[in-house]
């Protein structure tokens, strides 16, 4: 089903369609990137769930959902390996993830679950390694996976809204090991500040940066007339080609 609802927003990338939808672009823009460049042309209709594709190449769409989805297996077995430091443990958390139906059906289709939850679970991998990093700070691998961290967060906020949990949980995390460190007599408060800077310059800053980039490539993509024309003003549908106010003139 949902499928017909995605699918058909990569082709709007493809084709230069300006529309409207709730979700962020970032997994739209990816999954219209996979379909470019695996030779996608952009033009089928997604009218309805069930029509065949026949000649129209989806499978790199698919595939592309697929192979992130399947990125979840590794990144849910190091998570356990660096927490329990069990490799039983970090086996059978591998297993449940490689027999979960769910798992598979959501990951076998055009769909934004696969993306979100690859960006969701290497926020977490990051944040987990970044972790164990902590007796060596500002090292290259403590840089590493902080600035990662962020990265991650940045694409599962640009995927969906729900993404919003994962910068909570990364948050706290956060706010726990600044706790600590403030509580450390041993160390200055002019070195907490430099913890403290880190933090925001890779968990706020560039996040922040990397989101507001998303939209700046979306608006820079989407430049001809499409279905989300109406939900904007008609100074910002005079600069899409086709639309019936393009380059008119009128007070401000």
């Amino acid at each position: 089903w949902d499928e017909t609802h995605f699918g058909k927003m990569g082709s709007y990338y493809i084709n230069r369609t300006f529309f409207f939808d709730v979700h962020p672009p970032l997994g739209k823009m990816l999954i219209g990137l996979a379909g470019y460049l695996s030779g996608y042309d952009g033009t089928f209709a997604f009218q309805k769930p069930g029509d065949r594709y026949e000649h129209h190449n989806y499978v790199g769409m698919r595939g592309f959902c697929a192979f992130l989805g399947s990125c979840l297996v590794p990144f849910a077995y190091l998570t356990v390996l660096e927490l329990s430091k069990s490799l039983p443990a970090a086996l059978l958390t591998a297993f449940i993830l490689i027999f979960d139906t769910g798992c598979l059906t959501l990951s076998q289709y055009i769909l934004l679950d696969p993306i979100l939850m690859f960006f969701l679970m290497g926020a977490v991998l990051s944040m987990v390694k970044c972790n164990t990093c902590a007796d060596r700070p500002f090292s290259t691998s403590w840089w590493f996976w902080l600035s990662l961290t962020g990265v991650n967060l940045a694409g599962a906020m640009g995927v969906k809204f729900v993404g919003l949990f994962v910068v909570l949980l990364v948050g706290l995390n956060t706010i726990c090991d600044l706790w600590d460190l403030l509580g450390n007599l041993s160390l200055s408060l002019v070195m907490f500040g430099k913890h403290l800077l880190a933090r925001v310059l890779c968990l706020i800053v560039l996040p922040l940066a990397l989101y507001m980039a998303m939209f700046a490539v979306h608006f820079a993509v989407l430049n001809k007339s499409g279905p989300g024309d109406g939900f904007f003003s008609s100074a910002f549908q005079s600069q899409l080609i086709g639309n019936n106010l393009h380059n008119v003139s009128v007070p401000e």
